[in-house]
Formats: structure tokens, C-alpha cells, sequence
């Protein structure tokens, strides 16, 4: 690969694979290099160093996972369309996953701690983006007449995040889908119960 803007985009969107699949602190250098088939050298003429790779990583992670998520729900009519295309996006990645490992968020969360201040609030950044996201679902809900409007739009936020990855969480140690399926369909009848 000639071309300096496509050689960056390979190695970012592979090494952003083996982050996500085998954790920021496991994956080595060597692994990167192996995997891209760059060198060394190679690699850090487009990136500072390993930590700067990450970051730019896990932004691409973040950046991908939001946009397939934003147009998929602007393109659902209704409350219960936007939170289904939420519900379907989480369970798809025990299906067909978007990317290799599972959902970037909960791994990012697991693995950041107080050593690697930066994946911690890159990880945090992504957790604020995805209540936005279901935050405005809800308050459209609500301006439309579509949901009851005496929610508690904050606890409804915080239910959904933990319910949806701790069922990502629970499905993937039991190797099958009966968590996330049981807490979406669990989910989707208390929107319905919820819905005017």
C-alpha cells in the first residue's frame, strides 16, 4: 500500500479488531505488525506510539458503531421502531457482530481503570454518547405523544445500558443468545407497556 491516508486506515481498522477481540493490554505490538503486515516503522510513522494507536482505535470503534446506529434510527418512524433498532443492534453482535469481539463500550469499560486514564474516558465518552442517543429516542417519544410522559427518563436510560450489556455480557460467557433475547423481549413489553 502506497497510498499514506489507506495504509493508516488498514492499520487502524485492523489493529482496532485485535484491541476490541484480545484487549488493549494483550495485544502486542508484534501482534499489530503480524496482523497488518506493516513493520515496526511502518506503523509508527502514521501513529505516536502503541497508546496512540489505541486512542485513534477505539475513536474509530466509537465513530463506526455510532454512524450504523444514527442512520438506522433515523430511519425508524416511531418510539418503538428507534428503540427496536437499539435492541436489534445489541443483538446482533452475538449474531453477526460489526465488529471482531463484541461491543467495544463493555469491552473498553471492562479493560479501563485507573492506570490508562485515557481509555477510561474515551470509554466513558462512548457510554455518554450512547445515552444521548437513547435520551433523545425517549424525549421524541415523548413530545410525539407516543410514550407516557411521567417516565423517569434517566433511569430508563441507565436500565436499558445495563440491561442490554449485561445480556451481551452474559450471552457471550454461556456461548448462546438466551440473555439477550430474554432481556430484549423483556424490554420491548415494557416499552409497549409504557407506550400511549
Amino acid at each position: 500500500m502506497r497510498n499514506p491516508e489507506k495504509t493508516k486506515s488498514h492499520i487502524l481498522n485492523t489493529s482496532a479488531n485485535l484491541f476490541n477481540k484480545h484487549g488493549y493490554k494483550a495485544t502486542s505490538l508484534s501482534d499489530i505488525t503480524n496482523a497488518t503486515g506493516f513493520t515496526k516503522g511502518a506503523i509508527y510513522k502514521h501513529f505516536k506510539n502503541k497508546e496512540d494507536l489505541e486512542q485513534q482505535a477505539l475513536r474509530s470503534l466509537n465513530k463506526r458503531m455510532f454512524s450504523t446506529l444514527t442512520i438506522n434510527i433515523k430511519q425508524a418512524t416511531d418510539f418503538i421502531s428507534r428503540m427496536n433498532v437499539v435492541f436489534d443492534f445489541f443483538e446482533n453482535y452475538l449474531v453477526d457482530p460489526p465488529f471482531e469481539g463484541g461491543c467495544p463500550l463493555l469491552n473498553s469499560a471492562i479493560e479501563s481503570d485507573d492506570a490508562n486514564l485515557v481509555l477510561r474516558q474515551q470509554s466513558f465518552g462512548m457510554l455518554v454518547n450512547l445515552k444521548s442517543s437513547i435520551k433523545r429516542i425517549i424525549e421524541q417519544g415523548i413530545k410525539h405523544k407516543q410514550i407516557k410522559a411521567d417516565i423517569n427518563t434517566e433511569q430508563l436510560i441507565n436500565v436499558y445500558i445495563a440491561t442490554l450489556e449485561g445480556a451481551v455480557m452474559m450471552s457471550k460467557l454461556e456461548r448462546d443468545t438466551v440473555a439477550i433475547t430474554n432481556c430484549i423481549d423483556f424490554l420491548k413489553k415494557y416499552n409497549l407497556s409504557i407506550s400511549i
